[in-house]
């Protein structure tokens, strides 16, 4: 399982709001150490029960190549501002949010920005540019499939909707309650399954507020979410068959959904296909420096590109670690 290993903000990011049409919401954001931003911005949107911190070890390197990087809090997640009921979890309204926030980061050096999805995420990112395309340069998606998780990760969810929803929403959402719920999970199941995983004390103290911090809520319906998810592969292959820049990345050993079913799903998009050496379902924290070199390589080729024209790669490589154009 991959853990967070630092929460020590590098040089050239700070912690901050993003102001947008549908409210403020939590962010990361990574500028270049030395000079101004020259390159297009870039935005990333973490999985399942995460945040903007799963980015960290990425921000740096990304920000490096001359571009500001942005990762956010989902709406309901850790730091960001609840919504007031289910239909705020829902994923067009995530969507809607991830346009509102994409059109409020400044733009440098031109209209447009790189979208980013890890895990569930991903399937956000996928919803997002299906609703509207026009300001985004590329789609990237990391360790995400084409619909519905499956597996032990499925089995997880299964858990969290015995817990805190046994009854598909007939009950009252009780926010305290629920949360009470989750304090009692976290206590009993998820601080000793992080201390096994190697986790450090301070690390294991996040953990704990993130997930206390967490509308139980949006758990709720981001889990249902996950566990019935639409395959809609072949709307997005449109979108990238017209010219939007796409590439799927995942670890060799992801337990999520299963690196062939990425494998595959990339090739009907006809999107490039990054394998991560060594990484399991999060690449940007086992495997920081080759993951932020297939990015940066894969936005630099993007920006080139002509706005009508796709011409990404369509074999498979494997990414190796070494210096970002």
């Amino acid at each position: 399982m991959s853990t967070i290993r630092s929460l020590q903000l590098p040089e050239g990011v700070r912690s901050g709001t993003l102001d947008t049409a549908r409210g403020r919401f939590a962010i990361l954001e990574a500028q270049p150490a030395r000079g101004v931003p020259h390159r297009r911005p870039a935005l990333l949107i973490h999985g399942y029960s995460g945040s903007k911190e799963n980015f960290l070890p990425i921000l740096e390197p990304l920000a490096a190549a001359g571009r500001t990087v942005v990762a956010v809090d989902l709406r309901g997640q850790y730091q960001s501002p609840h919504a007031p009921d289910r239909a705020g979890y829902a994923a067009e309204a995530m969507a809607a949010d991830v346009l509102s926030l994409a059109d409020a980061i400044p733009r440098e050096g031109g209209d447009g920005v790189h979208l980013v999805g890890h895990s569930m995420g991903g399937l956000i990112a996928r919803d997002t540019v299906l609703q509207r395309t026009a300001g985004f340069l590329s789609l990237t998606l990391v360790g995400s499939g084409p619909g519905a998780i499956g597996g032990e990760r499925a089995a997880a969810l299964h858990e969290v909707l015995a817990l805190l929803d046994p009854t598909d929403g007939r009950a009252s959402d009780d926010v305290e309650q629920l949360r009470a719920l989750v304090r009692i999970a976290w206590h009993d199941q998820h601080e000793p399954q992080a201390r096994t995983d190697g986790a450090d004390e301070h690390i294991v103290a996040f953990l704990r507020e993130r997930a206390l911090r967490t509308c139980p809520i949006s758990l709720i319906v981001l889990a249902r979410y996950l566990l019935s998810c639409p395959d809609r592969t072949s709307e997005l292959a449109e979108l990238v068959s017209g010219g939007l820049p796409a590439m799927v990345v995942y670890g060799e050993n992801d337990d999520a959904w299963p690196p062939g079913v990425q494998d595959l799903m990339a090739r009907q998009l006809g999107a490039e296909r990054t394998c991560i050496p060594g990484a399991a379902h999060s690449p940007a924290i086992d495997a920081p420096v080759t993951t932020a070199a297939s990015l940066t390589q894969f936005w630099n080729a993007a920006e080139r590109r002509q706005p009508t024209v796709h011409s990404c790669g369509r074999g498979q490589h494997q990414a190796t670690a070494g210096t970002m154009p």
